[in-house]
């Protein structure tokens, strides 16, 4: 956003700007985890080139999607199950190493590997409907028109914790996995059983 709130043109990418300011892609990925990544690479595969006919938004300030956010105990041998993004294999893992630092650094090498060139931090606030059947992305870089969206924007930022019928007579409160710093945070809170 740039001054009084107003949204600003984003940065020079694109292969035109608009009347309107917007930069100019054919697909905006918004979200840089597994599955934004992937969408990316298969992008490429398909012969767009990033910063001129797709774009990747993410809101965290460093590669790892929602694994960067994981509880430093969870190391990568007690992860359940990590698979590799296409095109590169993930081996040689640390299994003491938290989860958090071996995905970061293995999604890391792999938007450099491919050249993604993904934008963060970057916010994304709302997609409208523009002109000539475009979308119109409006983030904190700026608006971007576009062809497509690609929406790979996780669960894990804001997780929703449904009202439903009786979780009122729970004996403790409902938690989303995103507000637990630790796995213990929660032993023993099962109520009774």
């Amino acid at each position: 956003m740039g001054p009084r709130g107003k949204i600003r043109a984003a940065r020079p990418v694109g292969r035109n700007v608009n009347d309107l300011g917007a930069r100019e892609v054919d697909v905006v990925v918004v979200g840089a985890g597994q599955a934004g990544l992937s969408a990316a690479y298969h992008l490429r595969r398909a012969g767009l080139l990033p910063d001129r006919d797709f774009v990747v938004l993410d809101h965290a300030p460093r590669p790892g999607g929602a694994w960067q956010f994981r509880w430093p105990s969870l190391t990568y041998g007690k992860v359940h199950g990590m698979h590799a993004l296409p095109g590169m294999e993930l081996t040689g893992a640390d299994d003491e190493r938290p989860s958090a630092e071996v995905i970061g650094a293995y999604f890391a090498d792999y938007e450099r590997r491919f050249g993604l060139g993904v934008h963060r931090p970057v916010g994304v606030a709302a997609v409208r409907e523009g002109d000539g059947g475009r979308l119109s992305v409006e983030s904190s870089e700026g608006v971007w028109s576009t062809r497509a969206l690609i929406n790979a924007t996780g669960t894990w930022d804001r997780p929703f914790l449904a009202a439903l019928p009786g979780t009122g007579d729970l004996p403790r409160p409902a938690a989303a996995h995103r507000g637990l710093s630790r796995p213990g945070r929660v032993r023993g809170q099962a109520g009774d059983r």
